[in-house]
């Protein structure tokens, strides 16, 4: 019996480790997630701020829509996957959101996770860089893969870009959300309709060639901050998960090392008693 109850306690221990880094680690992803959320508006706001100014420049040509650039007609796919484990199905919503348009593609993936996910899947990889860890960085990768695209696009050799990232919806689930990323659409923004022309030192062509590049560098920190926050907010989720199952472990051990120290109990009282009543008929 006593070594049963101390194998039960060993148990108990070995079940608590584990339940003190999941608790540990979706503390980080709490934490993480709400910085994320926190830097959400700002990009909104700054995305707003560029879109208005591309609708003002707009009026500088008269509403005319500048004729796109005659390039190799070559998609690119910006894939936004997880950087950590412990995601549960994050990457695999990101991949089931192209997994038609990866094959002829050229494939950009941002995220350790799901770079080892393409190759498990024989998926060509063209271009990769690491997923952010920290909110701070989110500038600087969203440079590193405008630079990455605007390259190709300049040698010909990219005509449209479409950009898959996952997106945090209420209750914290996460959504895989596709939409295209290059060339601008131009016809999104309404030209502003006022008497005063902005003051420009640039010919219109050129402004909104500039304009539509920081546009797109918009774009790519918004869906950087995106997903930033969805993969921390799936991991979250599936830490709470693991705590859950955790706890329900240890509850269901806690109940039989009770019982076990009850069945001892109960038989060292039953022992004490036939002692003494052994003690009391040799009297």
């Amino acid at each position: 019996m006593t070594d049963r109850l101390a194998g039960v306690a060993a148990q108990i221990r070995n079940v608590q480790q584990p339940g003190a880094i999941v608790m540990a680690m979706r503390g980080m992803a709490a934490a993480r997630a709400q910085q994320g959320r926190a830097l959400l508006a700002g990009n909104e706001a700054y995305t707003a701020t560029v879109a208005r100014a591309i609708g003002r420049a707009l009026t500088v040509q008269g509403g005319r829509q500048p004729e796109p650039a005659r390039v190799a007609r070559t998609k690119a796919v910006v894939l936004f996957t997880a950087e950590q484990g412990f995601a549960g199905a994050y990457n695999d919503r990101i991949f089931a959101a192209c997994d038609s348009d990866l094959k002829d593609a050229i494939t950009f993936i941002i995220g350790t996770r799901g770079n080892q996910l393409a190759a498990e899947r024989d998926i060509a990889v063209h271009w990769s860089a690491a997923m952010v860890t920290q909110p701070s960085a989110i500038a600087g990768l969203a440079t590193a893969i405008a630079d990455a695209l605007f390259e190709r696009i300049a040698a010909g050799t990219i005509a449209t870009v479409d950009m898959i990232h996952a997106r945090a919806g209420s209750g914290g689930r996460v959504q895989a959300v596709r939409h295209s990323l290059f060339p601008v659409d131009f016809a999104r923004f309404a030209a502003e309709r006022r008497r005063d022309k902005p003051l420009t030192n640039l010919a219109p062509a050129v402004l909104l060639e500039r304009l539509a590049t920081e546009y797109v560098y918009a774009e790519l920190c918004s869906a950087t901050s995106q997903a930033f926050t969805a993969e921390n907010e799936a991991r979250m989720m599936v830490m709470a998960s693991a705590k859950a199952n955790i706890d329900t472990k240890l509850d269901a051990l806690t109940g039989r090392e009770r019982e076990l120290r009850q069945q001892e109990i109960t038989a060292e009282v039953i022992e004490l008693t036939a002692g003494a009543e052994a003690q009391r008929r040799g009297a």
